[in-house]
């Protein structure tokens, strides 16, 4: 479990990981578990990265709704190295009501049936689109399950341009396809790059059957991820050093903390891209600039707390409306009587810079529209959460810049769902990019003697 390094295990070697995001924490204990000693730096006061709790009045409040899925291993894994596998929920069968604001719903199940197959029945029942629409969202299914993601001519074509030339009217591609693809990518479906979408569309929806059922904490995130993130890593022997700012990142390699210069075997880079661009030198990324060609994509969170129920489903999506995505939020959040809905919005352009004072009375509307019950309950408190730069714009073209983990300058390499991983800016990328840089860490030290080829192929780690 690498709580202390051994002999010949990496002993002698320390690397310095710069934030403590999720990618920041995977890659630390990645490395821990081959006995390697490691430092977190984190300028903020608490671990988890956008992932995050706070407290207003008696409740615990997470800045965003971040679910997941069970295709989404290697995030699972990070729960399971954390010890808190048991604090989130996944569901037995993918299912999800999908509410419209005029009466009529609309229900997505899959059936037990192998994948692709399993999620034919669900198009076949769903209501909210005409029977000649259900058969035409099928044979585009089809022809996205023969889409190589990773084709790069994919990368210049939008999801929306697609479905239009697949058959794919208006309405189903706002009552379906916009459900799943904005929500995983975080811009709307005729600005979202077609690798990505066809990723998570293959991946999640026409590939193992159990692939896409939803997994949702059943504790804070900031306890999920954060708390357990740092006794974890100094359980096993680990430092961090929060509200430690790094500012620059140099040969040899080394950080410069609050103007002290830190030397280190290896250094992993995990903070978004906007700031990796500012740390890392020319010499080991020479196109850092153009970086900010990803940009950026805000979420925001529209949180109700009501004085008594108005809904009984745990979670809900939404058509037609300014609610995309609703979740019950009462148990995880501490309220003890009422009923406490979070209200999830992605690619929140439009939403971003109004006030909360002209969001409440059209969020407490359109929650009325799609949950009766609404109009006779009391709103106890209403606040909105804001993510400006929640992911970066998963737009054709970006692709491309998407670096890769490994840099020009030895010891030093990057992570975070912002870099090439192969996933979307998600939970699973994050993840994924932090096993990755451990991966590339541990060569690094295993080619200058400090760490033995057995650990440095992370035999042994969980």
């Amino acid at each position: 479990m690498g709580a202390a390094p051994r002999a010949g295990g990496g002993a002698d070697a320390h690397v310095a990981v710069v934030g403590g995001g999720l990618a920041g924490i995977t890659a630390a204990l990645a490395l821990q578990e081959a006995g390697v000693r490691t430092t977190i730096f984190e300028a903020r006061p608490r671990l988890g990265g956008a992932t995050c709790s706070f407290r207003r009045g008696g409740l615990t409040v997470d800045n965003g709704q971040h679910v997941f899925l069970r295709c989404c291993t290697a995030y699972r894994g990070l729960l399971r190295r954390l010890g808190v596998e048991h604090r989130v929920r996944v569901q037995d069968r993918f299912a999800v009501d999908v509410l419209t604001p005029h009466g009529p719903a609309g229900r997505l199940r899959r059936a037990r049936l192998p994948g692709p197959l399993h999620l034919l029945p669900a198009l076949a029942g769903y209501e909210l689109l005409p029977p000649g629409d259900r058969l035409r969202a099928a044979r585009a299914a089809l022809a996205l399950r023969r889409l190589d993601p990773a084709e790069p001519r994919l990368d210049r074509v939008s999801m929306g341009s697609w479905l239009a030339e697949h058959g794919q009217r208006w309405w189903p591609r706002q009552a379906l396809w916009e459900l799943f693809v904005t929500a995983a990518l975080n811009i709307r479906l005729d600005e979202a790059a077609l690798g990505p979408a066809a990723m998570v569309c293959r991946t999640a929806l026409l590939g193992r059957s159990d692939a896409a059922d939803i997994g949702i904490a059943s504790a804070p995130l900031g306890d999920l991820h954060g708390t357990a993130a740092l006794r974890r890593v100094q359980r096993a022997g680990g430092q961090v050093r929060l509200r430690a700012k790094v500012e620059a990142v140099r040969a040899g390699p080394k950080l410069v903390v609050d103007g002290t210069a830190v030397a280190a075997d290896a250094v992993v880079v995990a903070v978004p891209h906007q700031a990796a661009a500012g740390l890392v030198p020319e010499e080991a990324c020479p196109d850092r600039d153009r970086w900010s060609g990803l940009g950026a994509s805000p979420i925001i969170n529209v949180h109700v707390v009501y004085d008594a129920p108005v809904t009984d489903l745990p979670f809900a999506a939404a058509v037609g409306s300014p609610v995309q995505w609703v979740f019950d939020r009462t148990a995880v959040s501490g309220l003890g009587r009422g009923q406490y809905l979070a209200v999830s919005v992605s690619a929140a352009d439009r939403w971003i810079d109004v006030p909360t004072a002209e969001l409440r009375p059209v969020f407490l509307s359109a929650l009325e529209r799609l949950f009766p019950a609404a109009r006779q309950a009391g709103v106890v408190d209403f606040f909105v959460t804001r993510e400006r730069t929640a992911t970066f714009r998963q737009a054709p073209g970006s692709g491309a810049l998407r670096p890769p983990a490994a840099t020009r300058m030895p010891g030093v390499v990057l992570a975070g769902a912002w870099t090439d991983t192969g996933w979307p800016d998600t939970m699973e990328g994050a993840v994924r990019s932090g096993l990755t840089a451990a991966r590339l860490v541990r060569r690094h030290l295993r080619d200058r003697g400090l760490l033995s080829p057995r650990m440095a192929e992370g035999v042994g780690a969980r």
